[in-house]
């Protein structure tokens, strides 16, 4: 349903006032005043008045006054100039100072006056759409610039641990030493192929509609526990899983497991080292046509001043850190695609729980 514009109109002589509105209340939301401090004190209390009439003769303040000076703390309302003495100096004021979307002649007519708001109406309309794209636009531009830094720090860093370690190697005669660098040559060429799989995973959330399709938790959590079989292993981390499914689940398979493999990742990744009960539990409930997954640790948890910002791109809680700062902000936007939320719960030292719900397509 389309929402029906608000107008104010501001004029010093009541009977206009009183006419004005009996006129047009059935067809819009009409706000008035009798002067330009009740006319700002209206606007600051109803922030959605679109169209603003205002009489050019209003005492203490010329209409055309009052609308050039409103426009730094009201930009958006479309202004509308009133006046019986529609002169060539009114006029250049009108436009030069006040912007003003159009003249209407006292005493105006019904019909004009309706013409007026509803040209009015469709240019607000406008104007605010095109206000919004250009936020989004200086977003999309800062995520870019970011973006564009990051990638040329963090792709340059494991290529010049690489060629460092092959000019040390070059010097070295026992095989031993050679061994030694070969494996920091590995962990390198292990951080760029994860810094480029999160880079996939950062272009697969901008292609346009979802995949969908039939869901098995149970299959799926399988596939799971074998593709981390090995690293629990070598890593003496226990994956406990839960599947509770029986009713049809739709969605889309790859952003699904998208979400899953970094909140597990996270998980595997932030163990503490000392321990001797690391543990990762995943779990999913399938019911009332929702999917509820939880991915909980036994870290080393995150700090509550942190908490609020690790959905940031390239957010990092230390320089310590591991990872390049895409997983979790992969992980929100997955979740804006699928229409889902979640939700964290952390001690720093005892560990992390995400919570995740996703609606069934």
């Amino acid at each position: 349903m389309q929402q029906v514009p608000e107008i104010l109109y501001i004029d010093d002589e009541v009977n206009n006032l009183v006419g004005f509105k009996a006129n047009f209340r059935y067809h819009y939301l009409v706000h008035t005043a009798s002067n330009t401090a009740e006319a700002r004190e209206i606007l600051r209390t109803h922030p959605d008045i679109r169209v603003i009439f205002c009489d050019q003769r209003m005492p203490g303040e010329l209409g055309v006054d009052f609308l050039h000076n409103i426009r730094t703390e009201f930009p958006r309302p479309i202004r509308i100039l009133l006046t019986a003495y529609a002169d060539m100096e009114t006029v250049v004021d009108a436009v030069n100072k006040g912007h003003i979307f159009r003249f209407v002649r006292k005493p105006w007519q019904q019909e004009e006056i309706i013409s007026s708001i509803e040209e009015a109406n469709k240019f607000y309309i406008a104007t605010s759409m095109l206000d919004i794209r250009n936020e989004e636009l200086q977003k999309a531009y800062h995520e870019l610039d970011k973006f564009a830094y990051s990638v040329s720090h963090d792709l340059r860093e494991p290529l010049t641990g690489i060629l460092t370690a092959i000019k040390l190697a070059a010097g070295f005669d026992q095989i031993e030493r050679v061994h030694e660098i070969l494996g920091l040559m590995e962990g390198s060429l292990m951080r760029l192929d994860a810094y480029i799989n999160s880079l996939r995973d950062y272009f697969l959330l901008r292609r346009g509609e979802l995949e969908l399709s039939d869901i098995d938790f149970y299959k799926l959590f399988d596939n799971i526990v074998q593709f981390y079989k090995m690293y629990t292993k070598n890593n003496q981390v226990a994956l406990n899983v839960k599947v509770e499914q029986s009713d049809t689940f739709r969605s889309d398979h790859a952003v699904l497991e998208l979400v899953l493999h970094n909140l597990l990742s996270n998980a595997f990744k932030y163990q503490r080292k000392d321990s001797d009960n690391k543990q990762v539990n995943l779990s999913v409930i399938v019911k009332d046509d929702y999917a509820t997954i939880e991915v909980s640790d036994t870290g080393v948890g995150i700090s509550p001043e942190y908490i609020k910002d690790i959905f940031r791109l390239f957010f990092r809680a230390s320089n310590e850190a591991e990872g390049m700062g895409f997983g979790l902000y992969n992980v929100q936007n997955a979740l804006a695609k699928l229409q889902g939320t979640v939700a964290v719960t952390s001690e720093l030292g005892n560990g992390t729980t995400f919570k995740v719900v996703i609606p069934n397509k």
